[in-house]
């Protein structure tokens, strides 16, 4: 895919030169011109503030369980899960799980993503990603949690942890994790911290961070490695390095995954990797991609490294911003619903400090297309069972993505 780029005086110009077709007047060909199809435009759509009653603590995450609709589960990031019923009047939200005694919060740390078990119904089984402090060393953890109880909470005392990763720094920790339709758990990692990742760990295939890993929790103790990941047959890089590039790793230079998502149905991996003093960006991950931190932020070479970088090998983004119209993009989801008529296959991404919400369909035809500035603190996109499509505000309030009338 062509990368496309866009600040406030160039985007609708991108979209122009996108729309052009080649040749000029004086042609005394009698041929008709070529019928060219526009690209698609996104709908107008606005948000709706949902179940209004509730208020959450700096909220992370919404999510629904696997094929069931009838409650929400919101992660908020001092290591407390809520769940409640799916009613817009409902007034009332338990703890399906409090692991904040083990969670370090604040910043950019804390309790920072969940994925349910494709089994949950059968298994009870549900996926953390959080920042600790074990030993007084800030490390990126993946657990795993079982509900004794039919699935209404989980208990904090099955955990198990999967992996650990040791933090350079407390900032840029990712921590979005997701089940595949491969069936395996990925889970996106920044680099470690600090400007300019100044310990190299994007490009350094020899440790987990500035990486999407995927790796099979059925499969083996506490994991096994996936047979066609980059670097399979290696041993596991234990406490997140290794001495030879690590078998968990799916996809490498990444600054700061913070979400990411699959399209339901292409399995397309769309992610946002947010940006440091310039440009914000979206790709889509592919298995082996080298998406060019620190050498590059979005399609630019980072001159506090590489002013005249090496471009060989790097996977370019396919759309961009700059710091004109936000300053650290949250990554969405591909809206696949039936309520709003002409929004399926477009990605929708965000801003989270500038509250801005853009449409980019996903098969290249167009630019992206801003549709929104909702006024939100945009911390992560959400999809119910039905792919309908919700936002969730760090300030503690929910809403849902509507057609405007």
């Amino acid at each position: 895919m062509r990368i496309q780029s866009a600040s406030k005086t160039s985007a609708a110009a991108a979209v122009l030169l996108l729309q052009a077709c080649g040749g000029g007047g004086g042609s005394s060909s009698s041929q008709p011109p070529p019928v060219v199809t526009p690209p698609p435009e996104p709908p107008a759509i606005e948000t709706e503030s949902v179940f209004s009653a509730l208020s959450f603590d700096r909220p992370v995450a919404l999510l629904q369980a696997p094929g069931d609709d009838s409650r929400w589960f919101v992660a908020e990031q001092r290591g407390v899960v809520w769940t409640f019923d799916n009613d817009p009047a409902t007034d009332t939200a338990s703890v399906f799980v409090d692991v904040s005694t083990v969670v370090t919060s604040g910043g950019e740390t804390g309790l920072l993503g969940m994925a349910f078990d494709p089994d949950f119904r059968a298994n009870g089984e549900v996926y953390l990603s959080y920042t600790g402090s074990p030993g007084r060393v800030l490390t990126s953890v993946i657990a795993r949690y079982r509900s004794m109880d039919g699935g209404l909470t989980l208990d904090p005392a099955s955990e198990e942890v999967l992996l650990q990763v040791i933090q350079d720094f407390s900032n840029h920790n990712g921590g979005n994790i997701a089940f595949g339709a491969d069936g395996f758990l990925y889970a996106g990692l920044g680099d470690g911290g600090s400007a300019n990742d100044p310990n190299d760990r994007a490009q350094d295939t020899t440790n987990l961070l500035g990486a999407m890993l995927r790796i099979d929790v059925k499969g083996g103790s506490p994991y096994a490695i996936p047979a066609d990941n980059p670097f399979a047959g290696n041993a596991p890089c234990t406490q997140g390095f290794g001495g030879a590039p690590c078998p968990e790793i799916f996809a490498y230079g990444l600054r700061n995954p913070w979400r990411w998502s699959f399209d339901s149905l292409t399995r397309q991996l769309w992610l946002g990797d947010v940006g440091q003093a310039d440009w914000e960006e979206v790709n889509v991950i592919e298995v082996g991609g080298n998406y060019g931190w620190r050498i590059r932020e979005g399609a630019h070479c980072n001159d506090n490294v590489q002013p005249n970088c090496d471009t060989a090998g790097l996977t370019d983004p396919v759309w961009e911003y700059d710091h004109s119209l936000g300053q650290s993009i949250t990554g969405g989801i591909v809206y696949r619903g039936r309520s709003i008529t002409g929004l399926d296959g477009f990605y929708l991404f965000g801003d989270f400090v500038s509250g801005r919400v853009w449409a980019l369909p996903v098969d290249g035809s167009a630019a992206a297309t801003e549709v929104l500035d909702s006024g939100l603190s945009v911390s992560a996109f959400a999809q119910d069972v039905a792919s309908e499509a919700y936002i969730v505000d760090y300030s503690g309030g929910l809403y849902r993505i509507i057609a405007s009338p």
